[in-house]
């Protein structure tokens, strides 16, 4: 049976990083995985999603709307702008951040102050995780995709994979310890 799990964020969040740390993990466990990624205006702030689909035998790695397992939203309004995307009992792991866009930052839009109580109305499997302020009391604020990682790890029973291991050969060696350690506190929170 085919798993698919959408991340979804905000440039410069590590939603990609996070996503091909799921891949290598998912394939050192013998999954067969394909993983697409759409970077769009990310470096300007833009969205970014990344499509990661595992199982037996995988033939395509994009995610049909109404067909993800996992939605693990960066940024609380990603979550909500992705939502189509679940399954009907899929379930969602959502950063409680907000990153406001251009057009609020510019006053031709509104932020919706809601954002959370909409998912939940919307899905009955949510956890919300303050991804970001964890992230600050270990004193990076960058760590917030592991955090993620680990509580979409937790949340999907994958533990058994050798984590740890893969972030250490996967950052850079002056970042391995802090990362090891928002991994194990993503764990936590979920």
């Amino acid at each position: 049976m085919t798993k698919s799990v959408l991340l979804v964020g905000v440039g410069g969040q590590g939603t990609i990083l996070a996503s091909k740390l799921l891949t290598i993990g998912l394939m050192q466990e013998g999954y067969d995985v394909k993983m697409s990624e759409i970077h769009g205006m990310s470096q300007r702030g833009g969205s970014v999603s990344s499509q990661v689909r595992y199982g037996e035998q995988v033939y395509s790695p994009v995610i049909e709307k109404g067909s993800a397992d996992l939605l693990v939203s960066f940024e609380k309004m990603e979550a909500l702008r992705w939502l189509e995307y679940l399954k009907k009992d899929g379930a969602v792991v959502v950063n409680d951040h907000e990153m406001m866009p251009m057009p609020v930052i510019m006053g031709q839009a509104e932020y919706a102050p809601d954002i959370i109580d909409e998912i939940r109305r919307n899905c009955a499997n949510v956890k919300v995780v303050s991804a970001t302020a964890e992230a600050m009391k270990l004193g990076n604020g960058k760590v917030m995709n592991i955090i993620l990682l680990g509580s979409l790890v937790r949340s999907m029973g994958l533990e058994n994979i050798d984590w740890e291991k893969i972030i250490r050969d996967n950052v850079k060696p002056a970042f391995a310890d802090a990362n090891v350690e928002a991994f194990r506190v993503g764990k936590s929170l979920v």
